[in-house]
């Protein structure tokens, strides 16, 4: 928004108005909440490393899209890493899942399966959990692997 117009050396120059310094203001909070979401995510995605039921991948997908937002910075450095970015990457470009991180979240979900069955006494939450978890087990092992047409 242009409050007013002034002449400078013959050409016109437009004088910013405050709307503008409060719209920058805002981009600035909005770039920093971006950055904390891709902070919190990339965290929880490292913990979902070693603990079961946490999922990866998908906080670091998560983390990328935020920090691509606030700082691209931060996003080419999480699609570069060397542990998480082939993943990710992956998934921007083919919508793929390489076949490590299939197999590894395919044993994890086992695993994660495994637990519930044992430790949770409702055989409802049980069913809907077993449920819920064979169904995501199912929508990863039919994506597709980076530069292949199907698994």
């Amino acid at each position: 928004m242009i409050a007013a117009d002034h002449w400078l050396g013959g050409e016109r120059v437009a004088q910013p108005t405050p709307m503008d310094a409060s719209a920058g203001g805002l981009r600035t909070i909005r770039n920093a909440l971006y950055l904390v979401l891709a902070w919190c995510s990339f965290a929880l995605g490292v913990i979902g490393v070693f603990v079961p039921l946490m999922p990866t991948t998908c906080f670091m997908l998560l983390a990328v899209w935020a920090a691509s937002r606030g700082s691209p910075r931060f996003a080419q450095w999480i699609r570069e890493h060397p542990r998480f970015g082939a993943s990710v990457v992956a998934w921007e470009r083919e919508r793929a899942i390489p076949r490590r991180a299939k197999c590894v979240a395919i044993l994890m979900l086992g695993f994660s399966v495994l637990v519930l069955l044992l430790t949770v006494p409702s055989l409802i939450v049980k069913l809907a959990l077993v449920t819920g978890l064979s169904l995501l087990a199912l929508w990863i092992v039919t994506r597709p692997a980076p530069g292949h047409p199907s698994l």
